[in-house]
């Protein structure tokens, strides 16, 4: 028997039906080691060796895996065929050779495009070893990120209270967003008018022209600039005589988009489906993983990760036949189509992402997946066929029209396009970002000298637009254009940038909160070389150098850190003020817009003699008057603060204090927003002198509301809370939506119950409110969150019991009403399946945990006191990149108080990691 490792369960359980009783295979659930999250782990000094760690899942995998070796013939790694899956790979053998479980062991290494029989079974006649050029960019990608993070983000923390921290990547796709905003900011529109004739031809057709030209000059889009110009060119027009000067009709021919890549893919999703990069990411390995059919379980498209868009010669075959099939031979092209990629280096240039059979229809497998995974297979399997399609036929028409008024001539054009066969285009067509669609309108026959009467003639005022902001696919289009990150990374960048709120969503546009716009004026005032385009896109060649073979990894880290760390040792002497005066500059388009009435905008409103700035506080960044103490005006960083409707002046002087909002229409007292000292908060009115007087109604921002986002009518809604939604159907009583301590709620007479992620306390409805009480009322408990019902999953085979996936206090976790087990961070609850959930409790049954414990019982006081066992902490082991243990510590006698090290005095300490072994990672 052998042994195959892979990353998931639900990878394990499709690979393990084609292998057979001769193989077990088992999931090492992703990534079984990395690098603790202290100081140390990459050590400079010691040319940058690496502390690997394994946590109590790793090692619970680690364990597994060296129980079924024993006996094995072999072990074969059969993790994801890009650098991470090389990476996991390398991972396995090293905790295993770290406990001594491959003497002697046969080790092989084989990966697979696409999870189904015949994939796997040319796999495993094809075996090699682990590519160690390939996990020596990783390890040397992991030392960049992790050397970045852990010295560049307390250089924020320290100089820029309220920054959270700084990626390598994640910094650079920022400054992106930021630059954008930036750009609408300062943009000053323009004025120009258009002007469009009417006109119908000697049959009775009517079309449309525009002006182009005059009295022998062209006349561009902007050139008629003032309402009199376009008045004069109108007057012109309307007593001008129209004829057809030339008709040119050209054909033209549009080819299809090559198959999907991992970022066109994300950029298409985005367009036409409206899911996130992650969310596809998510879809997409479902897919990719398989799901039952016909009573086998198939993969049901190549990998997902990938930056080719080449297809295998058989897979070209079968999309030519479905083509001749489904559209017949007029839409298939004479011989097969052939793509090239144009990424810089297609280091994981695997095939494009494909249906691993064209012929499985889109409505065949939307039977057998749920909503979300069937339109993404549509949309792959459609682009997939599109691809191979005849081009389609096009005929593009230009009229030019000849206007005689007196001695004046005036030019216009009518253009059209007319689809003489639509090819490819009756399965597919590519979206666009930003960019109008051409004209496609259809131009009435007409010939060189024919006569045109004028209908009307229309001029229209027009301003130009700011560049607009990034949408998620546009972001990822020009993070690939720059050579920004890898398709493995895309959809994780842009979750961070979110996760740290950097950056908001707003109208499927990436919008910068003011936390990134500090942040990324900060890096390009004193890290500038680390967030410019060109370096970090050269970084990323490097690193693909590395994957190559072309140069060894520490010669990069070696670079990289001279330059680095002199940059961190520089900010030791950098004073606050030194960076409240770079971001006042660099950032004061938006933080002092212009003033309507071309009044100094850095005026303070209050005192009128002070000049507001940027400072610094405990809560972050806020705008103060320098004549602080006497001058307490304050207002927070966002342009939107409105100044005029009050004195801004803060309680706390000098803290980040209000922005007046508006009137309440019913009381007339001042509706402000104010950050405190839990957070951000509304507020009716202004507290009194009088300690006896009744203090202002307040109440709290929701958690993912912006305060930046809050305006009158939202404060005013936050302000009526608590507010009745609904009747409870059995009592009558009324059922109330609220904010707590702990977050949103609602509430029926002595029973509450939180409301989900999804939940809006200013929004949810009677049905809802309703739902959760009978939920929380039937789950027992009279306070904290509602019972969660789970989802069903099914019964166990053996004990009949119900198998449910639950949302717990610490994650969700799969139950069979006796045994609980927590899922892997990896693992999203909405993908746990029967098999895995059972697996899950299985090994949480064989640890000897997860069992519910039984009501304690009341001690009596006649009953001795219960003796405490003496309490032991494991202690987590850590292994050095090559594997080895390193020794365990002594538990001091006495705990000094902990203090920070230093690089220097971390590598001045003698590791026992590093007198454990020579070896290098």
């Amino acid at each position: 028997m052998k042994v195959v490792v892979v990353e998931s369960p639900a990878k394990a359980k499709t690979i393990n039906k084609y292998l057979g009783r001769d193989y077990e295979v088992l999931a090492s659930f992703g990534h079984i080691r990395d690098l603790p999250a202290k100081d140390g782990s990459v050590d400079p000094e010691a040319d940058f060796h690496m502390l690997w760690e394994l946590d109590e899942r790793g090692s619970k995998r680690v364990s597994d895996i060296v129980k079924a070796l024993k006996g094995a013939d072999g072990l074969i790694l059969a993790t994801d065929p890009d650098r991470e899956g090389e990476a996991i790979s390398w991972h396995v053998v090293e905790a295993l050779n770290a406990r001594r479980a491959l003497k002697g062991m046969h080790v092989e290494r084989v990966t697979f495009n696409a999870i189904t029989k015949a994939a796997v079974d040319t796999a495993m006649r094809n075996p090699r070893q682990i590519d160690q050029a390939l996990v020596d960019a990783y390890l040397a990608r992991r030392a960049l990120d992790y050397l970045v993070g852990f010295n560049l983000s307390p250089v924020l923390w320290r100089k820029l209270p309220g920054a959270r921290s700084a990626g390598r990547v994640q910094s650079v796709a920022l400054r992106l967003v930021c630059e954008r905003e930036r750009e609408i900011e300062v943009f000053r529109p323009r004025e120009y008018w258009s002007l469009v004739a009417t006109l119908v031809t000697e049959t009775g057709a009517v079309f449309e022209a525009r002006l182009t030209g005059a009295d022998g000059k062209k006349i561009q889009r902007l050139d008629v600039g003032t309402g009199d110009e376009a008045a004069a060119f109108k007057r012109d027009l309307e007593l001008a005589t129209f004829s057809v000067g030339t008709v040119e009709a050209k054909p033209a021919k549009r080819h299809p988009a090559p198959p999907f890549t991992t970022s066109t893919l994300q950029q298409e999703a985005s367009r036409k489906l409206g899911m996130a990069p992650a969310q596809t990411m998510r879809a997409a390995q479902k897919l990719y993983e398989g799901v039952e059919i016909g009573g086998e379980t198939v993969g049901l498209i190549t990998y997902m990760r990938t930056d080719g868009v080449d297809m295998a010669p058989e897979a070209i075959a079968d999309a030519r036949q479905v083509i001749a099939k489904e559209y017949g031979e007029r839409y298939l092209p004479g011989a097969p189509r052939k793509y090239s990629t144009k990424a810089k280096n297609a280091q994981e240039a695997h095939e494009a992402v494909r249906p691993t059979d064209m012929g499985r229809l889109p409505k065949t497998v939307a039977r057998t997946v749920d909503a979300e995974q069937a339109k993404l297979y549509e949309l792959i399997w459609t682009r997939t066929v599109a691809s191979q399609m005849e081009s389609a036929e096009l005929e593009r028409t230009t009229v030019d029209i000849v206007a005689h008024v007196g001695p004046r001539k005036l030019d216009l054009r009518a253009t059209g396009q007319v689809v003489k066969f639509d090819g490819f285009l009756t399965l597919y067509q590519e979206g666009k970002d930003d960019e109008e669609d051409e004209d496609g309108r259809r131009l009435p026959p007409m010939k060189a000298g024919d006569a045109l009467k004028r209908e009307r003639i229309a001029s229209t005022q027009h301003f130009t637009e700011p560049p607009p902001r990034y949408s998620e696919a546009s972001l990822v289009k020009r993070m690939e254009e720059l050579g920004i990150g890898r398709p493995s990374t895309y959809a994780a960048i842009l979750q961070t940038l979110r996760d740290r709120e950097y950056v908001k969503i707003e109208k499927k546009r990436l919008v910068a909160e003011d936390k990134g716009r500090l942040v990324t004026g900060f890096l390009e005032s004193f890290f500038k070389r680390y967030v410019e385009y060109d370096f970090t896109a050269d970084l990323e060649g490097q690193l693909d150098r590395v994957s190559n073979a072309e140069i060894d990894w520490r010669e990069v880290l070696r670079d990289f850190w001279k330059d680095f760390s002199a940059a961190i040792a520089g900010t030791k002497e950098l004073r606050v003020t030194e960076v409240l005066d770079a971001l006042n500059d660099l950032l004061g388009a938006h933080i002092f817009p212009e003033k309507a009435d071309g009044s100094n905008p850095r005026t303070c409103p209050t005192c009128g003699a002070g000049q507001l700035s940027l400072k610094l506080g405990k809560f972050g960044a806020f705008v103060g008057c320098s004549n602080y103490p006497e001058c307490k005006y304050t207002r927070q960083l966002a342009a939107s603060a409105v100044e005029g409707d009050g004195d801004g002046t803060s309680e706390n002087g000098g803290q980040p204090g209000t922005r007046v909002l508006g009137t309440d229409p019913v009381s007339g007292m001042a509706v402000s927003l104010r950050d405190g000292r839990f957070g951000p908060f509304v507020q009716l009115g202004e507290a009194s002198p009088d300690k006896e007087a009744p203090k202002p109604k307040r109440s709290s921002i929701p958690k993912g509301l912006s305060p930046s986002s809050v305006d009158l009518e939202k404060a005013l809604k936050l302000l009526s809370l608590p507010r009745e939604v609904a009747k409870h159907p059995e009592t009558g009583e009324p059922i109330l939506a609220n904010l707590g301590r702990f977050g949103p709620y609602v509430q029926h007479g002595k029973m509450y119950a939180n409301l989900g992620r999804d939940d809006d306390v200013l929004e949810i409805g009677a049905n809802r409110a309703i739902d959760i009480i009978v939920a929380k009322e039937q789950g027992g408990g009279r306070r904290g969150p509602a019972a969660d019902p789970g989802r069903a999953l099914g019964n166990h085979p053996e004990t009949g019991k119900a198998i449910v996936v639950k949302s717990g206090k610490y994650g969700p976790y799969v139950t069979d009403g006796t045994t609980n087990a927590t899922l892997p961070k990896t693992q999203a609850a909405e993908d746990i399946d029967l098999p895995q959930a059972l697996e899950l409790i299985a090994a949480r049954e064989a640890s000897g945990g997860g069992k519910k414990r039984a009501p304690a019982r009341k001690a009596s006081a006649k009953s001795a006191p219960a003796k405490k066992a003496p309490a032991k902490k494991a202690a987590a082991k850590a292994v050095t990149a090559d594997g080895a243990d390193a020794p365990a510590k002594k538990p001091a006698a006495k705990k000094a108080p902990a203090k920070a090290a230093s690089p220097k005095a971390a590598a001045a300490k003698p590791a026992a990691a590093r007198k454990a072994t020579a070896k290098k990672a």
